[in-house]
């Protein structure tokens, strides 16, 4: 099985290591930043599928080895970009949430931050939903905290809607579902085959309806 990544912000030693790359520029943190967004980068431009080792390695001027003994393998990799597309999105929703706000406004302003997070990114969104990992492994606690910051923050915008927790658990659920069903299907222009309405007034009308629900106060 193979080893889980460190944690990305975790310290590495009371002095700074150097000497990570075979030209001792960087640090391991400083290295792990750069080949984060690097790979970043390369799945902004092609996708997912345009992120490869050596490619990456390329971009970034070491060799793979480097990156394999300071990050670790392709999925490492993808799971740093990953978690600071999250952090990016946890960001962007905590800044479109008001306290002194309806709760239900709250939860229509979350789907349309999402809606435009999703379509000014989706390239690089696309790869928190299409990385997978093997079978026999499993997700590293610092990747699982970085999923749930964005999820806890819609749990905690619907919490004055739906009082129980497990339900709410599934409120999020089935709601963030729903609302990147929409955005994949608008930022591959395969949304206007079913409806030419626009994906923000469908993501509106999915978070009134399901929170109008006989469920919900």
């Amino acid at each position: 099985m193979p080893k889980h990544p460190a944690e990305p912000n975790e310290a590495i030693a009371e002095k700074p290591r150097r000497g990570t790359g075979p030209r001792g520029e960087h640090s391991r943190d400083e290295f792990a930043a750069l080949v984060t967004k690097a790979a970043e980068s390369l799945v902004r431009a092609e996708g997912p599928r345009g992120l490869g080792m050596r490619r990456l390695a390329q971009a970034i001027g070491y060799a793979p080895n480097s990156i394999y003994n300071a990050v670790g393998d392709l999925d490492a990799v993808a799971m740093r970009v990953n978690a600071r597309t999250l952090a990016r999105l946890h960001a962007a929703l905590s800044g479109s949430v008001q306290p002194d706000r309806p709760a239900r406004d709250n939860a229509l302003a979350v789907a349309d931050t999402y809606l435009a997070f999703v379509a000014a990114d989706p390239k690089v969104w696309s790869l928190v939903f299409e990385h997978s990992l093997a079978p026999d492994s499993a997700f590293p606690e610092w990747y699982a905290a970085a999923l749930a910051q964005a999820t806890d923050l819609v749990d905690r915008v619907l919490q004055p809607l739906i009082p129980d927790a497990a339900e709410r658990r599934q409120a999020v659920a089935t709601l963030w579902a729903g609302l990147h069903g929409l955005a994949s299907l608008s930022t591959s222009n395969k949304l206007a085959v079913l409806t030419p309405e626009p994906p923000r007034d469908l993501a509106r009308l999915l978070v009134r309806r399901f929170l109008s629900s006989p469920g919900t106060p």
